[in-house]
């Protein structure tokens, strides 16, 4: 509270009489307050040419009173703007409430000497007694001093979006500008919807209802949004750089027009007719079933012409038949034939006109054909588009929202990847280029291995082999060699034969080599899978190499999973496997090296190094990501059932990278949970269900990535011990959550700036912990609720394992043993509660 605002409280009758003069001048059309004035609930300040004003309001029949921007010329008062729109003002304390600027920051104050809200925790910059709040004509409320705008109400919109303002992200500060609608048409708190721009998306709109889509406008695209027509009296600017993405809404300063995120969750675009004296929609969205968020399902096409709206692409068919014919389209569609990348025989076939599905990868190449080859040459790649102004874009696993646009609506033409059976007569001399180049590089490559393996025995024949890192490479397949009874096959030695891994084989001889023997000095740490050196290759690159230690519990079921699944996986927050090795009973593993070793080094081990606050939700961010493609966007869904801080590596530059699939599952598309009577995976991290039935889903890696957060956000550990009652992290999280004090879980050593709300991530954590899996949002929907902050949050139920319980010791007859990670403590079964 600041001295003079109390003594005019005190001195309540002498302020009036004392401020009459500068007061008056108010309402007298002034556009500004002054540092020292104070504004109150009789008096407004208009903008310099009377386009509006900003004063206090009562929405309907409200009791509760609010300050506000809203159109001075038009008689219906329509509210642009609201500043205490989640702390309003009782009708009792209106009289007697006003705005203050002090010190260069905007207060409301109430009756009660209560500040119910100010622009001081938005802004970081140091102020002055000559900063003026300064209302414009385009309806932006500034904060401006000798040194420019230090604070804006367009960075802080509520409902409405008016020309001159701007939606989009930061990348500086991490912060979103979104829309958000009002609870109902008296109460202008944050409701249902919002309206914004997905960090992760090429410019495009989006409209939530809490964390999950609705709609999308479609990338942007020379200009222009396929879902607005143009027009003379608005457009758009989009601009994406080093400092965030921002969509910039141009109007006609001739003509009034606003666009709102309305209560229904519809986004509407008004123009006001001045001979009609009213409103009238001009664009309402979404309109239909097709502008829905992804309404046909995955490779599902929305046509609203037809009926029913939705079919699957060509080489397509409904993965659940009975559910379309009952028009039930959320299922999506599988493809007739799959491909088989390998090989090669694939091609593209046009779909002309379409809105482009949803988050697309862009590629900075200039020419069409360089797209194409780009997309026949990744297995995950399941279309692609070429425009001269847009680039090149490529879509990896499920094709999302595809919708036919209507005549005089923009769109694109988009290349779906099909096997070469599948396509027309005319679609096969189309990819003859691809499949040419498909078929001639494999042939070029084998004739290599085959004059290299001639060469290798001709020098050691003379007793002058070298030891070579990389001593072969087998082909794309991964089978074992099965021999006549179907068992795994084994040569004379009792080794286990592989046919292929479809990864780089390195000789053991050329491991001793770059590890320097296993030295104790290139020993980097040690998991349940083995320890793990550093190595050194001959181009001087640092890997990582992981052996498989004798008295480890896991074996060739868990190297045999983890080769196969790394190598089918490609995502910058996934740890990139190099290679492998199975030679003399040895089976070793080798990853690009992550020079910040992992990430509970940081968080939990003494150390000279700290995580501070940027760094800490940036790896949070980026493990989302990785668990998002694995569970969405991969070529095959994972499961992953071992993420924890010590398989969360991190790169030079702090990068998160997700390791360890030896214990990871592949799901079905339409599988929501499997059943395991071998418990795996490391205590602290594990879900209710899984330790309890041997349940497991997506949902298993939600509850392991919400102990993540909640130990990032307080440096503490799951299996510590905390609070009177013996709680373990998770309860002693809930019991400050139900207290209203998450603060004081936050690690004291952090410095967190005034505009961060560390809040909201152990609210995040919590939502991913509790005990029912139904409960716990989708990695997708995490993702949204930690890029928009804006986005309101659920309130969490109680979580699982909130104290220490005892733990059954279970014997080799009947028990169930868990083959778990070394993480200090690992269970096989927990005592049901």
């Amino acid at each position: 509270m600041f001295p003079g605002i109390r003594t005019c409280w005190l001195f309540r009758p002498i302020l009036m009489l004392s401020c009459t003069s500068y007061l008056a001048c108010f309402s007298t059309g002034s556009d500004t307050i002054s540092s020292g004035q104070f504004l109150f609930s009789n008096q407004t300040i208009i903008s310099k040419e009377g386009n509006f004003e900003l004063g206090f309001f009562i929405p309907g029949n409200s009791s509760n009173c609010y300050v506000g921007v809203w159109y001075k010329k038009i008689a219906a008062r329509t509210i642009v703007w609201v500043a205490n729109r989640e702390n309003p003002i009782d009708y009792s304390f209106y009289s007697t409430s006003f705005l203050a600027l002090q010190n260069g920051s905007l207060y409301i104050f109430s009756n009660k000497n209560n500040i119910v809200w100010s622009t001081s925790s938005s802004s970081n910059i140091t102020t002055s007694n000559t900063t003026q709040a300064i209302l414009l004509d385009n309806g932006n409320l500034v904060l401006a001093s000798g040194i420019g705008v230090i604070w804006q109400s367009f960075d802080y919109p509520t409902d409405t979006w008016l020309p001159g303002g701007k939606i989009g992200f930061s990348r500086i500060t991490n912060a979103t500008i979104v829309l958000t609608s009002w609870k109902n048409k008296e109460n202008p708190a944050q409701g249902l919807y919002s309206l914004g721009m997905d960090p992760t998306s090429n410019g495009e709109i989006f409209i939530w209802r809490n964390s999950n889509k609705l709609w999308r406008s479609g990338g942007w695209q020379a200009g222009s949004f396929p879902f607005m027509e143009t027009s003379i009296s608005y457009n758009f600017s989009y601009n994406s750089n080093d400092e965030g993405k921002y969509l910039v809404y141009n109007g006609n300063k001739s003509i009034i027009s606003r666009i709102v995120i309305d209560i229904s969750g519809t986004m509407r675009q008004y123009f006001w007719l001045p001979r009609l004296q009213e409103w009238t929609i001009f664009k309402s969205l979404p309109s239909s079933l097709c502008d829905i968020y992804s309404s046909c399902g995955a490779f599902g096409y929305c046509d609203i012409s037809s009926s029913p709206s939705c079919s699957c692409l060509p080489g397509f068919e409904p993965q659940f038949k009975q559910d379309w014919d009952l028009l039930d389209f959320s299922g999506g569609c599988m493809r007739k034939k799959p491909i088989n990348c390998a090989t090669g025989q694939t091609g593209f076939l046009s779909i002309p006109t379409t809105r482009l599905p949803a988050y697309s990868e862009s590629l900075e190449v200039g020419r069409a054909e360089i797209c194409e080859f780009a997309c026949s040459f990744n297995c995950s790649c399941s279309a692609f588009s070429y425009s001269s102004s847009g680039g090149c874009s490529l879509w990896l696993g499920n094709l999302l929202d595809i919708k036919k646009q209507q005549n005089g609506s923009t769109g694109g033409d988009l290349y779906l990847k099909l096997d070469l059976s599948e396509l027309p007569a005319k679609g096969h001399k189309k990819s003859l280029r691809v499949a040419l180049a498909a078929s001639i590089t494999p042939a070029i490559f084998i004739s290599c291995c085959f004059f290299y393996c001639l060469w290798r025995r001709k020098y050691k024949q003379k007793g002058n082999i070298v030891h070579h890192q990389n001593l072969f490479l087998l082909d794309l397949s991964s089978n074992r060699a099965k021999d006549n009874n179907g068992a795994t096959a084994k040569d004379s030695r009792g080794e286990v034969k592989i046919e292929s891994i479809g990864l780089p084989v390195f000789s053991f001889s050329s491991i001793v080599a770059v590890t320097n023997n296993f030295s104790s000095e290139n020993k980097l740490g040690e998991g349940g899978f083995g320890p793990v050196y550093k190595g050194r290759l001959q181009s001087g690159e640092l890997v990582a190499v992981k052996r498989l230690s004798k008295k480890s519990g896991q074996g060739f079921e868990e190297f045999k999973n983890e080769t196969e699944l790394i190598a089918e996986l490609q995502h910058r927050n996934l740890v990139r496997i190099l290679g492998c090795c199975l030679e003399q009973d040895e089976k070793i593993l080798i990853y690009e090296y992550m020079p910040n070793k992992s990430l509970d080094t940081f968080l939990f081990e003494p150390k000279q190094e700290f995580l501070d606050w940027q760094q800490r939700i940036h790896i949070i961010d980026g493990i989302a990501q990785g668990l998002l493609y694995l569970h969405q966007y991969s070529r095959i869904r994972i499961v992953h059932r071992d993420l924890k801080a010590s398989n969360i590596l991190l790169d030079g530059d702090m990068d998160p990278k997700i390791s360890d699939f030896g214990l990871a599952r592949i799901f079905g598309l339409n599988e929501l949970q499997a059943n395991t009577n071998r418990i795996v995976g490391t205590y602290g991290y594990m879900s209710p269900e899984y330790v309890m039935e041997g349940l497991f889903s997506v949902k298993s890696d939600v509850f392991a990535f919400g102990i993540l957060v909640l130990e990032i956000m307080s440096g503490k550990k799951n299996t510590g011990h905390y609070g009177s009652d013996n709680m373990t992290l998770i309860g002693y999280a809930w019991e400050l959550w139900k207290t209203d004090r998450l603060l004081e879980l936050i690690d004291p050593s952090l410095q967190i700036s005034s505009s961060s709300n560390p809040g909201r991530y152990i609210t995040i954590g919590l939502l991913c912990v509790q005990e029912n899996p139904a409960d716990r949002p989708t990695m997708s929907d995490v993702v949204a609720m930690l890029r928009n902050e804006h986005m309101s949050l659920t309130s969490p139920k109680e979580p699982a394992f909130t104290t220490w319980r005892n733990f059954l010791n279970t014997s080799s007859e009947g028990g169930h043993f868990a083959v778990c990670s070394a993480n200090d403590v690992t269970i096989s079964l927990l005592e049901a509660r």
